[in-house]
C-alpha cells in the first residue's frame, strides 16, 4: 500500500509492507520496535514508563486512553526515558483532556517531551486480532505533521530490525551505580511514604526495575539497595543482605543470562532467600538449568489469571512479557508454583528445600489488581526463617 488518505498524520508500517493509517500524536518522528497489545484498561502512563517495554510499540485495546492525564509520580521507572522503555503507543481514539484531580498534564504533551510516538485511529481490534494469529510484528511507528512519509524506506527499516530474541537489553535499562530506595507504597491520602521501620536489608539487583516493585518490598519493612544488573555475586554477598531480589526488565533472558546467570547460581548456593520477578524469574529458571522460549503474542495486560498451585488459589494479576519458561524443561527438584490459566504456559517456580523462588507477572500491582501482593509477604517470610 502506497497511498495515504488525506488528513494521515501517523502510520504503523509493519515488516510485511502491511500500512495503518491514522492521526499522529506525541513525539515527532519514527520508531522501530516489537508491536504488542495490552488489555489493561487503566494505568497506560505505567505502562508506557515501566522497562520491560523496551523496544516495543504497545497497542492498547482499550479504545478510551488519557482521562485521567499523567503525573510525576505514577513513572514507573527509575532512570532514562522512552528509549528504555516503550518507543510508541497506539490508540483506538485520539488521546481524550484529563479529568482527575492527581493530573499534572495532559498524556499528548507528555509522550512528546518524552520521545515516544502516538497513532490514533487506528482499529486495534484488527490488530490486536494479527497479532494474536500471527505473532507480535516488527514495524516502525511514525508521525509527521505534514504527512510526509516514506513508506518504503519504513519498511525496509522495520524487515531490517534483528528483533529482541539475543538482545541484552537490561544492560541499558538499569541503574549506573547503587542507591539506596526507601519509599514505600501509595496510602490515600498522604501519598507515597517511608516506612516505619527496617526489617531486613535487601538487595535488588536491578535489570530493569519498577518503582512500585521497589515500593512494595520497602512496605514489608525492607531497606532496600538497588545495584546495576553486572554486580557480582561476591559483591551483593559483601553487603550482608537478608535476601536477594531479581527484577523485571527487558529482552531476551539468555542474552542477559550471559554475565547473570553464572552470578544467580552463586547466590543460590550461597543459601540466601532469594525472589525472582519476569526477566528475574526467567533467568532464575535458566541459572536452575531449564529453558526459556520466544512467545508469539506474549502476555501483556492487567487480567490475567494465575494459579497459586501451593495454595489452590487463582488470582487476577499483570503480565509483560515475550518469553516464557518452557515447563517441560524445569528440571528435578525445581517445582512449578504457578501456572497461567489463559494457555497453561508457567508463572512460577521454587527450589526444593532452598529459600528460592520466583513468579512470571508483576505482584506490585502497578497497573493492575493488588492480588499478588503477598508474594512480598512470602519473601519477608523466607528472611524470617533464614535468621532463626
Amino acid at each position: 500500500m502506497s497511498e495515504l488518505l488525506p488528513g494521515v498524520t501517523g502510520v504503523l508500517v509493519l515488516a510485511d509492507g502491511t500500512v495503518l493509517q491514522g492521526v499522529g500524536c506525541g513525539a515527532v518522528g519514527a520508531a522501530v520496535g516489537e508491536v504488542c497489545f495490552n488489555t489493561a484498561m487503566t494505568g497506560y502512563q505505567e505502562i508506557l514508563t515501566d522497562p520491560s517495554y523496551m523496544a516495543q510499540i504497545v497497542s492498547f485495546t482499550f479504545p478510551h486512553v488519557g482521562n485521567v492525564g499523567v503525573n510525576t509520580e505514577d513513572v514507573e521507572q527509575v532512570t532514562g526515558d522512552s528509549a528504555t522503555a516503550a518507543r510508541g503507543a497506539i490508540f483506538r481514539d485520539a488521546p481524550t483532556p484529563p479529568a482527575n484531580w492527581r493530573a499534572e498534564g495532559d498524556l499528548g504533551a507528555w509522550m512528546a517531551r518524552r520521545g515516544v510516538i502516538g497513532l490514533s485511529g487506528v482499529d486495534t481490534r484488527a490488530l490486536t486480532r494479527r497479532i494474536r494469529e500471527q505473532g507480535m510484528p516488527h514495524a516502525v511507528i511514525a508521525h509527521d505533521p505534514e504527512g510526509r512519509f516514506d513508506l518504503p524506506a519504513l519498511r525496509r527499516q522495520a524487515v531490517e530490525w534483528a528483533g529482541i530474541v539475543g538482545l541484552d537489553l537490561a544492560k541499558d535499562a538499569t541503574c549506573r551505580q547503587a542507591f539506596t530506595w526507601e519509599e514505600g507504597l501509595y496510602d490515600w491520602p498522604a501519598g507515597y511514604a517511608r516506612p516505619a521501620q527496617d526489617r531486613y536489608h535487601v538487595v535488588v539487583v536491578d535489570f530493569g526495575v519498577k518503582r512500585n516493585i521497589l515500593r512494595a518490598l520497602a512496605s514489608c519493612g525492607a531497606r532496600i539497595t538497588v545495584v546495576p544488573a553486572s554486580t557480582s555475586a561476591e559483591d551483593i554477598l559483601a553487603r550482608r543482605p537478608d535476601g536477594v531480589l531479581l527484577s523485571n526488565g527487558p529482552g531476551d533472558p539468555a542474552a542477559t543470562g550471559l554475565y547473570a546467570v553464572p552470578e544467580i547460581r552463586k547466590l543460590v548456593e550461597a543459601g540466601i532467600p532469594l525472589f525472582g520477578i519476569c526477566l528475574g524469574h526467567q533467568m532464575l529458571a535458566l541459572a536452575l538449568g531449564a529453558r526459556t522460549e520466544k512467545m508469539e503474542q506474549g502476555h501483556h495486560g492487567a487480567n490475567h489469571p494465575v494459579k497459586d498451585l501451593t495454595t489452590g488459589k487463582v488470582e487476577i494479576v499483570s503480565m509483560n512479557h515475550g518469553f516464557t519458561v518452557s515447563r517441560e524443561s524445569l528440571p528435578k527438584g525445581v517445582e512449578e508454583t504457578h501456572v497461567s490459566l489463559f494457555d497453561g504456559t508457567n508463572a512460577g517456580i521454587a527450589l526444593t528445600g532452598r529459600p528460592v523462588f520466583s513468579v512470571q507477572h508483576h505482584p506490585e500491582a502497578s497497573p493492575g489488581p493488588t492480588d499478588s501482593l503477598y508474594l512480598f509477604e512470602r519473601f519477608a517470610g523466607l528472611m524470617d526463617a533464614a535468621r532463626a
